[in-house]
C-alpha cells in the first residue's frame, strides 16, 4: 500500500517533467535562431580575430596590433570616440526635451512630433547627407541666408571639417535616443509627480528626484546604442568631413582599398569590437545602477 504522500510526490514529479520538456521545446525552437546568430555573427568576428594574428607573411604575430601604437592610429581612434561621445551627449540634450514633449502631449500632437522623429527613417542616410552637404557649404542654404540677413560678413566653415560631420551625425542618431526615452517616460506614473508636489516639492525638484531617475534607462539605453552606432560611422564623416575628419571605420577602409592588408584591417575592427563590448558592459552597469535590471 502506498503511502499518504505518494500522490503528492507523483503530481511533483509530473509537473517537473512537464516543465523539462516545455523548456526543451523553447529552447529547440530557439535552436535555429542561434545557428543563425552563430553563422552571420559569430563565426565573422572569429575570423576576424585569426586574420589579425597574423602577419603580412602569413606568421602568426602581434604587428597588427603593434601598429596601434603609431600617431595615426592613436590619432583616428581618439577622433572616432571624441565625436561619438559628442554626438551622444548632443543627442541626449536635444532628444529629452522632444521625448518628453511627446510623452505629455495629446494623442494627436504625439502622433505628428512621432510622425516627424520617424520620417528621416523613410530616407536614406546617403540622401540626407547629401542635402546636409547642400545646406552647410559655403555657397549652401544657410550661409546664404546669413549673409542676406547681414549676420555674418564671411561664409562660415560648417562642412568639409569636424562640426559638419557632427551636425550630419546628429540628425542620423536623434531617433535612436528620442523613441528609448519615449518609451520610458511612457511608462512613467503621473501621480507620482503630483505626490511629489503634494509632499511640497517645488516642479524642479519633482523632476529632480522623482521623475528624471525613473527615465534613465531609456537614457542610458539610447546612449549605448547611439555610441555604439557612432563608432562604426562610414558614409556621414568620408562626406561632410571632406577628408580631413578622419574615424576608425575609414582607416579599416583604407587598410584594405589602398594597402591590401587585411590583418591591419581586422586588427583595428577587433579594438573596434573590444571597445564596443566595453561600452555596452559600461551601459549595462549604469542601468542596474539605476534599477533598470537586475
Amino acid at each position: 500500500m502506498s503511502s499518504s504522500g505518494s500522490p503528492g510526490k507523483l503530481n511533483a514529479g509530473i509537473l517537473r517533467r512537464k516543465e523539462v520538456m516545455e523548456r526543451f521545446s523553447a529552447t529547440s525552437l530557439t535552436f535555429p535562431g542561434l545557428v543563425l546568430i552563430a553563422l552571420v555573427l559569430l563565426v565573422p568576428v572569429l575570423w576576424l580575430f585569426w586574420l589579425s594574428a597574423f602577419d603580412a607573411a602569413g606568421d602568426l604575430s602581434w604587428a597588427n596590433y603593434e601598429r596601434m601604437g603609431k600617431s595615426i592610429y592613436v590619432r583616428t581612434f581618439t577622433t572616432t570616440f571624441r565625436i561619438a561621445i559628442i554626438v551622444t551627449v548632443c543627442c541626449a540634450i536635444l532628444g529629452y526635451p522632444v521625448a518628453y514633449l511627446m510623452s505629455q502631449a495629446g494623442r494627436r500632437l504625439s502622433l505628428v512630433i512621432l510622425l516627424s522623429v520617424l520620417l528621416p527613417f523613410w530616407t536614406s542616410v546617403l540622401v540626407r547627407t547629401y542635402a546636409w552637404l547642400v545646406l552647410l557649404q559655403r555657397t549652401g542654404l544657410i550661409n546664404g541666408w546669413l549673409q542676406n540677413w547681414g549676420i555674418i560678413d564671411e561664409p562660415l566653415a560648417l562642412v568639409h571639417n569636424e562640426l559638419g560631420t557632427i551636425i550630419g551625425m546628429i540628425h542620423v542618431m536623434l531617433p535612436f535616443m528620442i523613441l528609448p526615452l519615449y518609451a520610458s517616460m511612457k511608462a512613467v506614473d503621473p501621480s507620482l509627480m503630483l505626490a511629489a508636489s503634494n509632499c511640497g516639492a517645488t516642479p524642479a525638484q519633482a523632476f529632480r528626484q522623482v521623475y528624471f531617475p525613473q527615465t534613465v534607462s531609456g537614457l542610458s539605453s539610447g546612449a549605448g546604442l547611439i555610441f555604439v552606432l557612432c563608432l562604426g560611422f562610414f558614409v556621414t564623416p568620408v562626406l561632410l568631413g571632406g577628408g580631413r575628419t578622419y574615424m576608425w571605420a575609414m582607416q579599416i577602409a583604407d587598410n584594405i582599398s589602398l594597402y591590401g592588408n587585411w590583418g591591419a584591417a581586422s586588427a583595428l575592427g577587433v579594438v573596434l569590437v573590444i571597445a564596443t563590448a566595453l561600452v555596452l558592459l559600461a551601459v549595462q552597469f549604469v542601468l542596474r545602477r539605476a534599477g533598470g535590471t537586475k
